[in-house]
């Protein structure tokens, strides 16, 4: 903390943003957009130029995705390390999905056989979080779009609602959603990003006089 950092009142007391929180924010921005840029990207060369290395978008996809959720501020720490189990078990699935067979056909995998959703589906729900997330703090039009379409296309695909073509199609478009979001962030200030601090030390207070 230093003398420049602005201070803010909050709803439990004042609270200052710091040099550390404003790189917490960046680096959460520059992971969204990591995120949306490899989903986009892997989807377009796996329709392209076939799914032989497409797959390879997954590494960047999930590791920026993970660290988005390290560095995302959220009041509730339930959910947050709900967000977090949700990204774990849908690399795991990922990972199972790869090993079963050929790791270059693992796209083709998930397209020709939609049960393995249910095993990457969980990362697709936490970017969905984030998504709602975002809506909810800052009502923006891209994030709303990105927390509906996820679940419509996945989930219709499970149960056969909808095709391969309509199912991906809805996915990069949700990417190309998410690739917007985090590039508009990017003009904010990072207080936006952090929230009231003064609503994280009383809830941690609260924790504390609670106990284990």
């Amino acid at each position: 903390m230093t003398t420049a950092d602005p201070q803010f009142d909050g709803m439990y007391g004042s609270f200052t943003i710091t040099s550390t929180d404003r790189l917490e924010v960046q680096r959460y921005r520059i992971c969204l957009l990591i995120s949306g840029a490899s989903l986009s990207a892997g989807l377009l060369q796996w329709w392209l130029a076939g799914g032989e290395w497409a797959w390879l978008w997954l590494l960047p996809l999930c590791g920026s995705l993970g660290l988005a959720l390290h560095w995302i501020h959220i009041y509730l720490r339930p959910l947050h390390r709900a967000l977090q189990l949700f990204w774990l078990f849908g690399c795991l699935g990922w990972l199972v999905l790869m090993l079963q067979g050929s790791v270059n056909a693992t796209l083709d995998t998930l397209a020709s056989q939609p049960l393995w959703i249910l095993a990457v589906g969980p990362m697709f729900a936490a970017l969905t979080g984030i998504g709602f997330k975002e809506f909810f703090c800052f009502r923006r039009p891209e994030a709303i779009g990105l927390t509906l379409l996820l679940p419509v296309a996945l989930l219709g695909r499970l149960l056969g609602l909808i095709g391969n073509g309509p199912c991906w199609f809805l996915v990069l478009f949700a990417g190309l959603l998410l690739v917007v979001l985090a590039v508009r962030k990017f003009g904010m200030e990072a207080a936006a990003d952090v929230g009231d601090k003064s609503v994280f030390a009383y809830l941690d207070a609260q924790r504390e006089v609670a106990g284990p």
